[in-house]
């Protein structure tokens, strides 16, 4: 999660000569990149192996001629680059001509399907979306992505392995039309708040924050009164140039275009031209410009997160050398418009907060498991004057499992290694018929009736990705007072859709144990898997991937007996977790075997991509029972604040 922060690189006053962005005339070449018709032809280089989809082009037409209006300040006219030479001076009007060489480009159409109605997405939605649109775009995506990782692992796709399963998913969404916020616009995206974050670019696509797959600026051809202008609308600042940051809050922004040259060692100046004219305009404009950061993912340091920060305001641009010793390039100052809700500063506070200085206000405890979580659990009140919550015990698992006897005998898989996707040899996938309940982190692909997963008896290594419940926590989490609801859990880290995130822990009780909990008011802390609870689509449509849909993938949970936990003396960060009735984490029932006899387990997993700080919820469902609280008007009033709001759980 690390973000490399340097200081402001605005010139301080006589140390160079500032020039200024002048006036030109925008390119009239510059066009949306996302096309406006589902049906226009597509062009243009796109990686090997798939075909071109709208956000990575369009009809591209030749730009024409423009005129060499003379710049009114002695400085630049559009297409000319900033004016470094190869030598690190100043040369005015310098531009460099490299010789073209063409290229091969693979001009399949793309046949366009609407399929939106599979997902619920109409195409007014596809235009304009809100929250519950987005959310439910991105968790298509993200299933759809899952499950072909899943086919890759397994090697099962008959057109050979994928490389980029993000690609593939976001190509076949968008020629079937499963998208929103297609019309782009300057300013807030409906249904995107601050803060939200994204684990592949292409998420920003299909939602509509920003069109561009790769580049980092993206922009809006528009008709002024008197000319066409092309307004930068949103950026992208993912560390591939040299941007810093004052504060939370201002952001140097490099602008696009290359100033090295690999092979011939020759430096060259960016161009006044595409993203860059686009910016210069709206710092003349002063429109809004969103800005999404890009931030390397904990130790996997090839790999980003992009937050998106708000809307920003250009307030100055100039020209400057590049720190890599490169040419020319152009920078532009923004400043964050106040009143947004945090973004970026967040990350920034918890990287501090790891590295131990300044010291976390209102820290209570460094770690309430006391040693028994390998990572750490911390305890924060910056609410009130409480000090801790009730006395308990802390345990990770189930106390007194309750076990049952298998229908037909079961084998332990005796795999050497971990245990491989698509190995029907290994007993424990062939439970799952072939398909590999897990992908890469230990994700899980989709709900299912039971998961089954390798138990102790399992000759397989313990990092096994079939044993993705059992290991533990795998987050820095955080036992927090909240305002309103008592105590609550969160992660210092962010968490994507399909993560493990904890086991429901606790002692299992019977039903005469959980009827006098229930008489006494004494059942905050009880898990029950016989409530019922609000039904919710989370796996892939197998139609968008014209597969044959089976009942294996009913999300509907088949128990093979009640589990009933309770953690009120017992139990770990799991008991935390409070109500909603818009939860961001589901349950799934887990099973692992040991010695022909099975054991249940609730295990928690991410619905969403989660945020750092955001409160995990899930729903704690009404329960049905004979003699229930909910039956003796005992409902406990919900404070979740959803607009889906039930009023009360339990």
């Amino acid at each position: 999660m690390e973000e490399r922060v340097g200081q402001n690189s605005v010139p301080p006053a006589g140390s160079i000569d500032k020039y200024k962005i002048l006036d030109v005339k925008p390119m009239r070449s510059m066009i949306p990149v996302f096309s406006m018709s589902p049906q226009a032809p597509i062009s243009g280089e796109y990686p090997s192996g798939f075909n071109p989809f709208f956000p990575f082009g369009g009809p591209q037409p030749a730009p024409p001629r423009v005129a060499a209006t003379p710049a009114p300040l002695r400085a630049y006219r559009a297409g000319e680059t900033s004016g470094f030479g190869s030598s690190g001076t100043k040369k005015h009007g310098a531009s460099y001509s490299k010789s073209s060489k063409k290229k091969y480009v693979d001009r399949t159409p793309v046949v366009y399907t609407d399929m939106g109605f599979l997902v619920g997405i109409t195409p007014p939605l596809r235009e304009d979306g809100n929250r519950d649109v987005v959310n439910l775009i991105l968790m298509t995506f993200d299933a759809l992505r899952r499950r072909l990782c899943q086919l890759e692992d397994a090697k099962q796709l008959s057109t050979g392995i994928i490389k980029r399963a993000d690609l593939k998913a976001c190509n076949t969404l968008m020629s079937k039309g499963i998208r929103t916020n297609q019309r782009k616009r300057v300013g807030v995206v409906p249904g995107v708040e601050v803060g939200d974050i994204f684990f592949f670019r292409m998420e920003l696509c299909i939602v509509g924050l920003h069109a561009q797959s790769m580049g980092g600026i993206d922009s809006l051809h528009i008709r002024g009164e008197f000319e066409e202008e092309t307004l930068a609308i949103s950026i992208v600042s993912s560390g591939e140039y040299d941007d810093e940051a004052e504060d939370n809050d201002v952001l140097i922004y490099t602008g696009q275009g290359e100033n090295f040259n690999k092979k011939d060692k020759h430096l060259t100046d960016q161009k006044l031209q595409r993203g860059n004219l686009a910016l210069d305009r709206s710092s003349r404009q002063h429109n809004e410009v969103r800005v999404i950061r890009g931030i390397k993912e904990g130790v996997n340091q090839t790999s980003k997160i992009y937050v998106y920060d708000g809307l920003y305001k250009i307030e100055d641009s100039w020209v400057d050398r590049a720190k890599s010793g490169g040419g020319g390039v152009f920078k532009y100052k923004l400043v964050r418009i106040p009143g947004q809700p945090s973004g970026f500063s967040v990350w920034k506070s918890i990287r501090k907060w790891k590295s131990g200085f300044p010291s976390r206000t209102g820290l209570i405890l460094a770690d309430l498991s006391s040693g028994a979580e390998s990572i750490p659990v911390s305890l924060v009140n910056d609410v009130d004057n409480e000090k801790a919550p009730a006395y308990f015990t802390y345990f990770q698992t189930l106390r007194h499992p309750k076990s049952f006897n298998l229908m037909q005998p079961s084998h332990s898989c005796n795999c050497a290694k971990a245990c491989a996707p698509g190995d029907l040899n290994c007993s424990c996938i062939r439970k799952t018929d072939g398909d590999f309940p897990y992908i890469g982190n230990g994700i899980l692909v989709s709900r299912k009736q039971l998961v089954h997963e390798c138990g102790p008896a399992c000759q397989c290594s313990p990092n096994c990705k079939n044993r993705a419940s059992q290991s533990g926590l795998k987050y820095h989490m955080e036992v927090f007072k909240t305002t309103d609801r008592g105590w609550g859990l969160r992660s210092l880290d962010p968490i994507r859709a399909g993560s493990f995130i904890c086991e429901y822990a606790g002692e299992v009780i019977d039903r005469v144990k959980l009827s006098q909990l229930v008489r006494e008011r004494d059942d905050d802390y009880v898990f029950d898997t016989t409530r019922i609870f609000d039904t919710f689509k989370w796996n892939y449509e197998p139609r968008i991937l014209e597969e044959v849909s089976t009942n294996d993938s009913s999300e509907d949970y088949a128990l093979p007996y009640p589990l009933i936990v309770n953690a009120k003396s017992v139990g770990n960060v799991a008991r935390f977790i409070n109500h909603s009735c818009s939860p961001n984490v589901f349950w799934q029932p887990v099973l692992y075997e040991e010695n022909n006899q099975s054991f249940l387990h609730v295990a928690f997993f991410a619905l969403r991509h989660i945020p750092p700080l955001t409160e995990f919820k899930y729903d704690y469902g009404i329960s049905g029972a004979e003699g229930s609280s909910a039956q003796k008007g005992g409902r406990k009033k919900c404070f979740c604040g959803s607009p889906k709001c039930r009023g009360s759980f339990g």
